[in-house]
């Protein structure tokens, strides 16, 4: 759902449905990922459909 796009990202939220509830999980993965992505200057982003799935894009800057 696109009003839970921002709080994923935040420790220990998670977007809740019957798959989450079965498999479980610490809510610390996209947090984590986004700490990671945003200390090498890139970003990450998602694009959802509900009932579909979504797609998460990094963004790393290239250096030379």
């Amino acid at each position: 759902d696109k009003s839970k796009h921002e709080s994923i990202f935040n420790r220990f939220d998670q977007a809740y449905n019957n798959t989450s509830e079965e498999y479980g999980g610490s809510g610390l993965g996209l947090t984590l990922t986004k700490q990671l992505v945003e200390l090498h200057g890139g970003s990450i982003n998602i694009d959802s459909e509900l009932g579909k799935g979504s797609i998460f894009t990094v963004i790393l800057p290239v250096k030379q």
